[in-house]
């Protein structure tokens, strides 16, 4: 019984140890179209940005509108920026996104998470620095729902004792 219990724990290490050992050595594929974009998916708050990326002069184009048409402010602007930034690639690719729903920050955060995710499926070798700095883990906060009973969320109706 004993003998089992052994074999059984080191078929269990030799599962885990090869699993790991796959895991280390497949090195990840560039993910690209036949066009030689690379398509990503980013969400934030109730937005969802689809968004194709490809090699090329820094044109950033959001819902067919140019990206200082669509984000005026230039905070939004710098914040699909910071992707490119931080992975040392400013003005060599070109963006395409179409972005739908929540207003122009919550955009903006989706835009620049699925700029992101698509910059990593495109050079696989640039996803530490992005995941390091946070941009591939999806924001989830979202606006708490309002409760029967109560005014807003969590906010009550004004007590009146008379």
């Amino acid at each position: 019984m004993a003998d089992e219990i052994k074999s059984l724990d080191d078929l269990k290490s030799a599962v885990s140890g090869t699993a790991a050992a796959v895991e280390a050595e497949a090195p990840r594929e560039p993910v690209r179209d036949e066009l030689g974009r690379s398509y990503a998916t980013g969400k934030r708050k109730d937005a969802v940005a689809r968004v194709w990326i490809k090699p090329g002069s820094g044109k950033v184009t959001v819902n067919g509108k140019d990206i200082n048409a669509y984000f005026a402010r230039p905070v939004l602007q710098m914040i699909l920026k910071q992707p490119f930034q931080v992975a040392n690639v400013e003005g060599q690719f070109d963006v395409m996104a179409t972005v739908v729903g929540g207003g122009l920050s919550g955009q903006a955060g989706a835009v620049k998470h699925g700029i992101s995710r698509a910059l990593q499926l495109y050079e696989p070798s640039l996803r530490p620095a992005l995941k390091a700095a946070g941009f591939l883990t999806r924001d989830s906060r979202v606006v708490e729902r309002k409760k029967y009973g109560k005014r807003k969320a969590r906010r009550s109706f004004q007590f009146s004792k008379r």
